[in-house]
């Protein structure tokens, strides 16, 4: 593997039969397991393998964002992103506690790959590379769903410190999809691997996500927002900022096997419509803030960004001291 890895998670169950799987898979591998609870998390939570982070633990870390940030919201993921980095991992893959994984899962494709990539593209539906019968990703805009897929040029150097792999059984996919379309689901098989560059968007998510050091920053999951949103406007303002530095997301095949844990799909549904009313003007939003080149100016091009959502009011006001909080503990790092 490329260097040494973290694998962080966030979680309000007791060890189940995934988390178990993977602080196994972690200690064999040589992985920092990192999980980061919450107000709901068991209060006697112990897995061997595993770095388990309660809220008091969180708050001891020293870091200003775990002061800062909302309890019983998917955000505190931050805080086992920031544990990872400060015990100095050169890629973090990410998870949640009901994703099985496959080996592949824990090894992440070399930075500079040579794959098909897309640029210019505007809204693309990368699942339908993987797959013959109708299926989009959550947060993908519902007027770009049956828009036509590009032709694939022939593979070119691409830098992706960004990686999403897809999941197999039950996928990534909005409330609509779930309530219309049967499920269980399987992408075809085979190594298929694709980019998207300048210009080409598709959302990706938190369940199935690689990161090398170069982009920690883009990690940050906003607290201030729909909790179907945070991982999803994560992707949007990360892809935006991901142009500013001739970086590429790389999309691959499935890694894992969802057995999703119970959801109320008419609860999902109403907390992914800011989405689906929002989702396409946000892109458009972020496409045209003038923003710096460069990874220096990665945290600038950050709270630009989150300023631009705040302003528009996509995202609440306190999103900005939280990420300010996430960048002072980023730059205080080692």
């Amino acid at each position: 593997m490329p260097g040494k890895g973290a694998l962080a998670v966030t979680t309000i169950s007791a060890p189940n039969a995934v988390l178990r799987q993977l602080a196994s898979d972690a200690a064999r591998l040589g992985l920092h397991f990192v999980v980061a609870g919450d107000t709901k998390s068991p209060a006697d939570f112990a897995l061997e393998g595993c770095d388990y982070y309660g809220i008091e633990a969180q708050r001891e870390t020293g870091f200003a964002f775990a002061q800062l940030c909302p309890e019983r919201h998917y955000a505190r993921k931050n805080i086992a992103y920031l544990v990872a980095i400060r015990a100095g991992a050169d890629f973090i893959v990410e998870t949640d506690d009901d994703n099985f994984p496959r080996e592949e899962f824990y090894r992440p494709l070399p930075r500079h790959s040579s794959v098909p990539q897309i640029t210019g593209n505007g809204w693309t539906n990368v699942y339908g590379f993987y797959s013959q019968t109708p299926i989009w990703p959550r947060g993908l805009p519902l007027d770009a769903v049956r828009d036509p897929l590009p032709q694939l040029p022939p593979p070119t150097l691409v830098d992706a410190p960004i990686q999403q792999g897809l999941a197999d059984a039950n996928p990534d996919v909005d409330a609509i999809y779930r309530l219309t379309y049967p499920l269980p689901f399987d992408f075809d098989s085979g190594a298929k691997r694709l980019a998207l560059g300048h210009g080409s968007w598709c959302p990706y998510n938190s369940q199935n996500t690689v990161h090398y050091r170069a982009a920690y920053a883009l990690l940050y999951l906003p607290a201030h927002c729909s909790f179907r949103m945070t991982d999803i406007w994560r992707s949007f303002v990360a892809q935006r900022i991901a142009w500013t530095c001739g970086w590429s997301i790389l999309f691959r095949e499935a890694t894992v096997s969802q057995d999703r844990n119970d959801h109320d799909l008419m609860k999902d549904f109403a907390e992914e419509i800011p989405g689906y009313l929002n989702n396409r003007a946000i892109g458009e939003a972020l496409a045209s803030l003038d923003l710096d080149s460069g990874v220096e100016a990665i945290p600038a091009n950050l709270r630009k960004c989150y300023a631009r959502l705040v302003a528009d009011s996509h995202v609440g006001a306190d999103e900005l001291p939280l990420l300010d909080a996430w960048l002072a503990d980023l730059a205080a790092m080692p």
